[in-house]
């Protein structure tokens, strides 16, 4: 038998020297807990993407659970305005007899008692809300987003103070300064007119919605601005060219917040407005209801479901732009 042949190492040489046989790398030991701290990491947040998703999505039984509850609590919040609807077809001496939602007598006939049962026409006054809405919204969106890019992007001499006394006013009573306004609009002869209700829009009084606008054009990036300043614009042509255009959603916020505050507002014209062609959707809806217990209560819901149209058609209108607004105000 012949014995196996011994294996045969081979070596190079490399200028008359033997070269040792190549070696795959090591990596230090640095490098290697590093990348197995960063592995754990990754695991350990793509396990709680998994969780998050799982308690997001949940059993059948869950989803079925929490869509149950979010129908019964939307039922409670629109049964004033179902009730209101079901009252607008009812006779008045039954709007509260039947508490029921659908009516018994349908009385369709409500809505052309009530559009012709006040002095004037019914159409007189959603114009006159109209007028007084759009003025509002023109002199918020005008004066209070001058007042904000000044706050936000301007730098001045006592801005943080002046930013803090604004602020201030919110945590003021309207009350407390009643009666000075009236007194300072009376003089003037603004009384029975509709400027007391319109001119302070055009001020920027309103805290509030600088404060909101405020929050928003901080989130805008500084580069836009610098950029502008190269191209030779000031402080009013970056204001109207580059400011304005990217803050469309907070504007459209205080739009829809104006217009539901000046057609739903009350006291301000019930205060400053004596002479009944001007009367708002709101005192013309008051004067159905009589001191004396003879209201009538048909007319009136009818006329009250009118007058909710245009805030409803004007809020689904701007919806996108609100929820873009309020959810990226203050954003960075």
């Amino acid at each position: 038998m012949t014995e196996p042949a011994a294996p045969v190492k081979t070596s190079t040489r490399v200028g008359g020297t033997a070269a040792a046989p190549p070696t795959s790398p090591v990596a230090p030991v640095s490098q290697v807990r590093r990348t197995s701290a960063f592995a754990r990491s990754a695991a350990s947040r793509l396990r709680g993407v998994d969780t998050y998703q799982e308690e997001l999505t949940g059993s059948a039984r869950s989803r079925f659970l929490r869509h149950v509850v979010l129908v019964g609590v939307g039922i409670v919040m629109l049964y004033p305005l179902l009730w209101m609807l079901s009252a607008s077809f009812k006779p008045s001496a039954r709007v509260f007899a039947d508490s029921g939602l659908i009516p018994a007598d349908v009385q369709a006939g409500n809505y052309a008692a009530g559009w012709t049962a006040l002095e004037h026409p019914f159409e007189l006054y959603l114009v006159n809300s109209l007028i007084l809405a759009v003025l509002n919204i023109a002199g918020n969106l005008l004066s209070c987003s001058m007042a904000a890019y000044a706050f936000a992007r301007l730098r001045f001499r006592g801005r943080k103070f002046w930013f803090a006394a604004m602020l201030g006013t919110m945590l003021l009573p309207a009350h407390v300064v009643l009666i000075p306004q009236y007194v300072i609009f009376a003089k003037l002869g603004w009384v029975n007119t509709y400027l007391p209700l319109t001119v302070p829009a055009f001020l920027a009084t309103n805290a509030f919605y600088v404060f909101l606008l405020v929050q928003f054009m901080r989130a805008l990036p500084m580069e836009l601005q610098d950029a502008a300043k190269i191209d030779g614009c000031g402080p009013y042509r970056t204001y109207l060219s580059v400011v304005m255009p990217l803050t469309v959603p907070a504007m459209a916020t205080v739009a829809i917040f104006t217009f539901i505050s000046s057609w739903n507002d009350f006291f301000g014209p019930l205060l400053y407005l004596t002479d009944s062609d001007l009367f708002t959707v709101p005192l013309a809806l008051r004067q159905f209801m009589s001191a004396e217990g003879a209201s009538d209560w048909g007319p009136m819901f009818a006329m009250s479901v009118v007058s909710l149209l245009p805030v409803v058609a004007f809020f689904f209108i701007g919806q996108r732009y609100l929820l873009n607004g309020i959810s990226t105000t203050g954003m960075k």
